[in-house]
Formats: C-alpha cells, structure tokens, sequence
C-alpha cells in the first residue's frame, strides 16, 4: 500500500514537473513562432488574421529584405566573421590551456591568474581599449581587426574551461605518446584535443552565439556597409522599415535561422560538456 502511495506521488511530481517545462519552453518559443508567422503575412493582414497559419502566405518579405536590405551580403560577413574567430578562438585557447596544464614556465601562474582577472571585467568596459589600439595599429573598419578583436573577447573563458580538461588529462597518455616520438604539438593534437571534445563543443556554440550577435564592438570598429556583420546590418534595415512589419520580421527569421541551427545541431554534447566541465576538480 505504501509502495503504491508513494509511486503515485511520484508520478504526479514528474507531472507536475513536465507540464511546467512544456510551460516554460512553449513561452520561450512562442516569440519565434509568432516571428516567423509574421515574416509570412501582408501588411495590411498582420494586424487583422489571427489565425495560427495565415491565411494567405506571402514569401515576398523575404525576397524584399534579401534585395533592399542587402542581407546577402551581411550574412556572408556574419558567417565568415563567425567560422574565423571560432576557429581562431579554439585553436589559441587550446595552446594556452594545454600549455598552462601540462608545460612549466616562468610567469605560468601570474599570466594565468590574468586571464582570470579580464573575466571580472564586462565586455563592452574593454571595447573603448580595443578601439583605440586598432586605431593605433591602422585595423580599425577591417576585416582583420573585427576579428582579432573578437578573438580577444573570447579567450579567457574559453582557456579556463579547457584547463579544466587539460588537468584530468591522464599522465599515462601523454607518457605513451612520449615514448612513441610525439611532440608537444603532437600530443595536443592526437591526445588532448580528443579529451577536451566536449569543452570544444561548449565554446565553438557560446563564442558563436557571441560573435553571431555582436553589435556594440562592430558598430564601433567598422563603418562601410559591406565589412558589417548581419546584427548592425539589420539595425539600419530596420530604420528604414520600421513600419514595414512583415519584411522587418523576415529580417529577423533570417538573422535567427542559422545560429538556431547551429545550437540545436550542438545542444546535446553542449550539455555534456557543461556538466563534465562543472564535474571536473
């Protein structure tokens, strides 16, 4: 009698609990729902069909923020910007974490207990500062210095999660690849870098999701409209179509679209690498 009791609470607490996630995530979801619904009305109905699906579905707004809204080329800036600092980002902070973990050298722990410090500083206090030095070094409004910039702002996080990982590297393993000829560079490659799959994952989606949506630094650093990435791109379409509401919502499908795909592709071992990471130590 008490076991049934006490299985039937239980399932009413995991009732409880699922219809609060399916809650939650139905009100997290609905905005893109209604977006996206939006992207694919008219004008003169976005205010009038209530329907679920529209009535009449318009693909119009997306071919006018293509074309007018010059969205082709902000959101090739955006990818390219994206893959590069990603990369960028992975490769750096890979090296340094693996350095701070496994090599001994002078400054080690002061240089590490910097990276730390630029943590405790939030991101748009230290745009002033990259501004003036790629104005300095004659990068500013290029390619190359939005991305170095963008590199920057990433690496701290990035470095103390992979030394994380780093440190409950086996010495077993590095040993063995020793002992089979490898080098440093080589057992970063072949031995750590497998290790640290999870954490590469966590950090490829987190600084994707930072550079996808950077506005404030790109703002500042580039001026000419085919170096802007797709957020500024889409604040000056949404200036001259401010009222415009169907293809300003088209324009927001489509700077949504990629990243969402990208998290979704991404999302079950960016999980594993959170809890492996919070685990570690």
């Amino acid at each position: 009698m008490k076991t049934n009791k006490y299985r039937m609470l239980q399932l009413l607490g995991s009732v409880i609990i699922h219809a609060f996630l399916m809650v939650a995530a139905i009100t997290c979801l609905f905005p893109l729902f209604w977006m996206f619904r939006s992207s694919l009305m008219s004008l003169d109905t976005i205010f009038t069909d209530k329907s679920i699906i529209p009535a009449v579905i318009n693909f119009n707004n997306y071919v006018t923020a293509w074309i007018e809204g010059g969205f082709g080329i902000y959101l090739w800036n955006s990818i390219l910007y994206t893959v590069v600092v990603v990369t960028g980002i992975v490769i750096i902070s890979s090296l340094a974490a693996f350095a701070f973990s496994r090599l001994e050298f002078p400054g080690k722990n002061f240089f590490f207990i910097m990276f730390l410090a630029a943590m405790m500083i939030p991101l748009p206090g230290g745009f002033v500062p990259l501004y003036v030095l790629m104005t300095k070094l004659g990068l500013a409004n290029t390619r190359i210095g939005y991305i170095l910039c963008m590199i920057n702002v990433g690496l701290s996080m990035s470095i103390i999660l992979l030394k994380t990982f780093f440190d409950k590297m086996p010495t077993d393993l590095e040993d063995a690849a020793r002992i089979d000829g490898c080098s440093k560079l080589r057992i970063w490659w072949h031995v750590g870098l497998p290790l640290t799959k999870p954490a590469i994952v966590v950090i490829i989606i987190f600084n994707s999701l930072n550079v996808w949506n950077e506005y404030i630094l790109a703002q500042l650093l580039l001026n000419e409209n085919s170096l802007m990435p797709l957020q500024t791109g889409l604040m000056k379409f949404q200036g001259s179509h401010s009222v415009d509401y169907p293809v300003l919502m088209a324009g927001l499908t489509i700077a949504a679209v990629p990243i969402i795909f990208v998290f979704l592709a991404m999302q079950k071992h960016s999980l594993k690498g959170i809890i492996t990471g919070a685990t570690v130590g």
